[in-house]
């Protein structure tokens, strides 16, 4: 499967890989939330070219995670703030920046703590079900086929129908 073809898969983690799955989008996503918002602020903080960080802002907001907004006149300069779709991303950058202090973190810890604003503790994010509240974990979970399943090769092997075997032909 090629790169360019992953927004067409009939299956979720390939379309969003398709939109956020380079580490340049990562990045500037994770900036985001960071509260960065213009050109020139991605570009000295990440140290990515003007062609590449161009074209990946663009890819953000073609997709509706940023959108653009001017913030001054003359000449006309714009901002990149996150939309909804985007906020709903947030999970998904804690999960990596968790990943990232629990696994990469050196000896002295983690470099940024995350403080919960309502309760006034230090947290890390957990996973936790929608109906029950209950943390979940990946051994709490099966997968079965949703409405919009369309390709038994996105289901796990266990929830796939068996594929035919193949009979061998012996060698005369």
């Amino acid at each position: 499967m090629q790169w360019r073809e992953l927004g067409d898969q009939p299956c979720s983690f390939s379309r969003t890989l398709a939109v956020i799955g380079d580490r340049w989008s990562l990045m500037i996503l994770r900036d985001c939330f960071m509260k960065v918002r213009r050109f020139d602020e991605f570009h000295d903080r990440l140290g990515i070219g003007r062609p590449i960080l161009t074209d990946r802002l663009k890819k953000l907001v073609d997709n509706f995670v940023l959108t653009k907004v001017a913030y001054q006149q003359h000449p006309i300069r714009h901002e990149y703030r996150l939309t909804q779709k985007g906020l709903d991303l947030y999970p998904v950058v804690m999960a990596i920046v968790h990943w990232g202090d629990v696994h990469m973190a050196d000896r002295k810890g983690r470099p940024l703590l995350h403080h919960h604003l309502t309760c006034g503790h230090d947290f890390d994010p957990v996973l936790a079900c929608s109906e029950c509240r209950a943390e979940v974990g990946p051994r709490e979970v099966t997968i079965r086929p949703g409405p919009g399943a369309r390709n038994a090769v996105h289901l796990p092997p266990a929830a796939a129908p068996a594929a035919p075997r193949r009979r061998r032909v012996k060698a005369a």
